[in-house]
This record gives C-alpha cells, structure tokens and sequence, in this order.
C-alpha cells in the first residue's frame, strides 16, 4: 500500500481559514467534511447490496485529489444504505430499544453497517489511503437522539498524524431510548463544533436537491437559512427505506449549522458521475448550494 500523506506529524491545522465561495483552489490546511451516501455506494432498494465499483471508483478519486493537494485535510463519512436502513426499519431501532427483540435488532443493524464500513475501508487501503474507521457505536453517547459524549482527541490525532478518519450512520447508545441510530449528518453537525469545517460535501445518487420532488424536474441551485420556512413543502423524503430523514433531514440540518457557522458552505450533489467527486473536493460548485 502506498501511502500518500507523510506519516511525520503534521503542524497542527488551523481549521478556521476561509476561502471565497466561488473559489477553485484551496487554502492552507483547509478542512473538508465529505460523505458518501447510501442511495451512492449501495443500491437502496435491496436489502445488503453494495455497489463495490462507485465505492473503489470514489475512493480512487479522493486517493487523487490528496496527492495533488496534500493541504487538504479530509475527514470522510458514508450512510448505511440498504445495509442499515433496511434493518434499521425491520426493527424501528431509531425510535428507541427495550424489548429483547429490540435489542437483536440494535445488533443486527450494528452488524449491517460495521459490514459496509469495512467494504469502505477495503476500497480505501486498495487505493492506498492510510484511513482509521471510527465507529460510533462504540465511542457515540446520545440522550433521546441527541449527540452527548463523543471523545474525539483520537480523530484530531489521525488528523495530526495524516490519516484519513472514517465515520458511518451506526447504532449508539442511549440515555432515554436505549439505543438509536445517529446519522453521518448528525455526526457532521457534532464533529463541525470541534473542527470548524470550512466546506461539507454530501454525495449521493440525486444531482442536488429537488425543488419539485418527485417529479424531479427542478432542482434548486442555492438554498440559505433565511430560505428554511418556504422548503417544507418542496423538499421531501427519500423514495428508498431511509430510517433517519431522507433529504428533508439532510437539508435542515446543514442549513442549522450554516446558520451556526456563516464561514460553511455546503453542496449535495451527485457522486455517481466519475469525476464529481474530485471536483467537488478540488472546490468546484456542484448540485445545490448551501451558504448564507
């Protein structure tokens, strides 16, 4: 395995650097938040199938894009597809576990996830990406669905030492509900209070977000925070089993944290084109585009 990144430890980052919304280029020790969606590297219509070459071809990208631009820092994150969600709502595992049937289930959602994960992480070392997963099943406290304790020097130390940190939608535990499942984009949204991200990239299978869903004919091109109250009507669930909000969830969410964090951008776009990933990655505006 060829690996890219010096394993010398880096200066540490300063994560708070900004950059022009219509730049291209990067600036120094630029952090990027970027997520792989389900619906991208799983076909989220039948249960358990992964799509193994998008996944080595995303990682390929991404191996590219760091040896071009080694300033770049990068933690990665992936949904659970139909590997988590069809499991996930067997057993309506986010809502809550009690029963002793909740609790096989909590285990087999745990199980279908950690089994893509490590089809990620086989792509990433194939590609010769030195990744660490961090799995939030085992580190993720959260009370009623809320992200509470989180212990993150081991991911600001990968970060430090030029490893690529991994995480993924996982089964946590709970205070309240007993056990739940967080998203990759609640996870984002804790990890963004930490590391500060300038740019948060998520790739699925749509080229953006639907302003006429479902026909799909439309899509929008910006949408800020003070757009929130007018997009209920427009933006809507996801046509496959999807456990934690779909795209209503996925846009509500970043628009928060934007409005928390005026510096982020955030795109979704599609990742099934070769090349988006890239693009995205290198700064090009792609799909629809979150900002103030």
């Amino acid at each position: 395995m060829t690996l890219f990144h010096s394993l010398d430890p880096k200066p540490t980052p300063d994560y708070n650097t900004s950059m022009s919304k219509t730049s291209t280029s990067q600036t120094a020790n630029e952090l990027v938040f970027l997520k792989l969606g389900g619906s991208l590297i799983t076909d989220k219509f039948t249960a358990r199938l992964a799509r193994p070459e998008v996944i080595q071809r995303i990682t390929e990208e991404i191996a590219a894009v760091l040896q071009k631009e080694p300033q770049l820092n990068l933690i990665l994150g992936h949904g659970s597809g139909s590997f988590g969600h069809f499991s996930g709502k067997k057993y309506n595992t986010r809502a809550g576990v009690s029963t002793p049937e909740e609790w096989l289930g909590f285990a087999e959602v745990w199980y279908d996830a950690a089994s893509l994960n490590q089809l990620v992480m086989a792509a990433l070392n194939k590609s010769g990406i030195p990744a660490v997963s961090f799995p939030p099943s085992a580190a993720v406290f959260t009370k009623d669905g809320k992200i509470k304790s989180w212990e993150l020097r081991p991911i600001r130390s990968a970060l430090h030492q030029g490893l690529l940190p991994i995480v993924f939608g996982d089964v946590v535990f709970d205070s309240i509900r007993g056990g739940t499942i967080v998203s990759t984009e609640d996870l984002f949204v804790h990890l963004a209070d930490e590391f500060k991200p300038r740019r948060i990239l998520l790739a699925g299978q749509d080229p953006g977000v639907w302003e006429d869903f479902p026909n799909c004919t439309r899509l929008f091109k910006n949408i800020r925070p003070a757009d929130h109250s007018n997009l209920a009507e427009k933006v809507s669930q996801s046509h496959a089993p999807d456990v934690t909000g779909g795209m209503t969830d996925k846009v509500e969410q970043m628009l928060g944290l934007i409005n928390k964090m005026p510096e982020t951008d955030c795109l979704i776009f599609s990742g099934a084109e070769p090349g988006s990933i890239r693009k995205a990655l290198s700064g090009e505006i792609l799909g629809t585009h979150l900002h103030i």
